[in-house]
């Protein structure tokens, strides 16, 4: 995959993960015509991808049929969440000057993952800041850069 297509490939499923979130969304058509109203006009084949890759499940409930994140309100859908996006898109920790890390991704990456990171609320991270393949992530007051990279390499690693 091109830098180009990894970078639209990570900005269309973070797109798809907000939606799912936010909105109900009853079948992959219903997907693809959000993305594209949004300007991210994608095949059906493509969806059916990103929806296998994110683990996306079909749920019925009282108001129908919708996607979801499986585990989304437990604790685990975040970690889980962040476990995909740093395997996905974490090139390489840097401590930094100070007390913070730097974490490199493909270009146009930063963003999905400094977002995941920062829905997983890591007893460790204040926050993150993100650029295009770049992510400053400062850890709260009582943490080190060290204790940030540990506790991501080892989400990371985890089966």
């Amino acid at each position: 995959m091109t830098r180009v297509g990894a970078a639209t490939k990570s900005k269309r499923q973070q797109t798809i993960l907000s939606l799912v979130s936010r909105e109900r969304l009853a079948s992959q058509d219903a997907i693809r015509e959000r993305l594209a109203a949004l300007g991210m006009p994608a095949t059906q084949s493509t969806i059916s991808r990103d929806v296998e890759e994110l683990g996306l499940a079909r749920v019925h409930d009282q108001g129908g049929t919708r996607y979801v994140v499986p585990g989304e309100g437990t604790a685990a859908a975040p970690t889980n969440l962040l476990r995909h996006a740093l395997q996905e898109f974490a090139l390489s920790f840097t401590r930094g000057a100070g007390q913070l890390l730097v974490v490199r991704t493909p270009p146009g990456a930063a963003a999905a993952l400094g977002e995941a990171i920062d829905r997983s609320a890591l007893a460790d991270v204040a926050g993150t800041i993100a650029g295009d393949n770049t992510i400053l992530v400062v850890p709260r007051e009582s943490s080190t850069a060290r204790s940030v990279e540990r506790a991501l390499t080892s989400i990371m690693e985890e089966a």
